[in-house]
């Protein structure tokens, strides 16, 4: 046994802790695709997906995905610089269009784009100023160019959607240039960014705002191009950085910017130049579900809208505390550990899965169910699952807030 080992022991003690009272709740096996689905041969309703639309699953988007494998084979076996196919150059030209930015560069994941976008354009005369609640890709790309010899970029963080604490660290930077690293909507709380303050004080302290707009995309805005034409500021947000791997239905990650931003991060992200290209499958799917959206992007995000606003409605006539969510993501909030765990096991032996956020993904006191609405869920899925939550809730104390303690090996 190596030093490597103990380590891994000693901080896998809380996990085994969990997967000794069966309630771990990670890594669990779906056995197909879609929202109707199952583990361990029994049906599952999911409701922890970011399959926002329904379209995954649709059968144009799996048959273009067939003929894609076809043509191309499941994968090029190379990076872009020497494995880019027209379909992925028609895919960016058709995003730039649909996004309404003058051009697009597709990665292997959203990850990857977020790291590779801040590591190519962040140096030693940059100021990264990232919200307090930032997404593992903004932070890790931030650590990673900060860490990178010879360019080496400032950090700092701003309290929450403040756009007083923002602009008192845009005034105070210490560094020439500033890009400033929002969200269109925060995956945890599902609040919105406060994008249109943000462009304003971008703008007064010569700063350059960047927006992930993964779980904007397809839920925000009438055709469903997120945040920025939600809050009509086409023109004023200079780059935005979003995902294939959910409305899109697969996996990949986008760069909307100007050319010469989408050129640079090209010939320089090391994790664009250095990872396997998209595979072209992928590219397909997302294409056709892309082709669905021009042609019914307003109806679908309309019907997205209506299911959140009725499921939001019956939480809260229930009583239960979403925080400040004002979109189809809800955190149902437990507030202690046991209670979020039990909660999410009862759902799932019902046949509702709904994905437990604990310490450290949350604060202590902060535990809850996260809860994504999608326009594939259907009314009796819906109800179902505000019963079964309604039940638990009083079972477990969620709706009351009496403590029922620690867990215990």
């Amino acid at each position: 046994m190596s030093w490597v080992d103990d380590k891994a022991h000693a901080e896998l003690e809380r996990i085994r802790v969990a997967k000794a009272n069966q309630v771990y709740p990670y890594f669990r096996e779906f056995e197909k695709g879609g929202l109707h689905n199952s583990i361990g041969g029994k049906p599952i309703i999911n409701f922890s997906s970011n399959d926002y639309l329904g379209l995954t699953d649709h059968p144009k988007v799996k048959e273009a995905a067939k003929k894609a494998v076809e043509k191309y084979a499941c994968g090029l076996s190379s990076a872009r610089p020497q494995a880019t196919t027209t379909d992925h150059v028609e895919l960016e030209k058709r995003l730039a269009k649909w996004f309404d930015f003058p051009s697009c560069l597709t990665f292997t994941t959203g990850y990857q784009a977020m790291v590779g976008t801040i590591s190519a354009l962040a140096d030693k005369d940059t100021t990264l100023v990232l919200d307090a609640y930032s997404h593992a890709c903004i932070l890790d790309g931030s650590f990673l160019a900060a860490g990178t010899p010879g360019r080496a970029p400032e950090i700092r963080f701003f309290n929450h959607n403040s756009a007083k604490s923002l602009e008192r660290i845009l005034k105070t930077r210490e560094r020439k240039n500033a890009l400033v690293l929002v969200e269109g909507v925060y995956s945890l709380d599902g609040d919105k960014g406060h994008i249109a303050e943000f462009v304003e004080i971008c703008a007064r302290y010569d700063a350059v705002l960047l927006v992930d707009d993964a779980h904007g995309t397809g839920t925000l805005g009438t055709k469903g191009t997120g945040i920025v034409e939600e809050m009509g500021l086409h023109g004023k947000v200079p780059i935005v950085v979003s995902t294939f791997s959910k409305t899109f239905g697969g996996i990949g990650g986008i760069l909307l910017g100007t050319q010469d931003v989408t050129d640079l991060v090209k010939n320089s992200a090391r994790s664009f130049l250095f990872s396997a290209t998209l595979p072209v499958p992928v590219v397909a799917a997302a294409s056709t579900i892309l082709d669905m959206l021009e042609a019914d992007g307003p109806a679908m995000v309309k019907e997205l809208h209506q299911k959140s606003e009725y499921f939001r409605g019956k939480l809260k006539e229930a009583g239960f505390e979403l925080g400040t969510s004002n979109t189809h993501i809800m955190p149902v909030m437990c507030r202690e550990e046991r209670k979020t765990l039990f909660m999410h096991v009862a759902l799932l032996e019902c046949g509702v899965m709904m994905v437990p956020l604990v310490y450290p993904s949350v604060k202590q006191g902060e535990e809850r169910l996260r809860v994504n609405i999608t326009r594939g869920h259907t009314q009796e899925d819906m109800d179902t699952a505000l019963e079964l939550l309604k039940t638990y809730g009083e079972a477990f104390f969620v709706l009351s807030g009496e403590d029922i303690g620690p867990m215990e090996a």
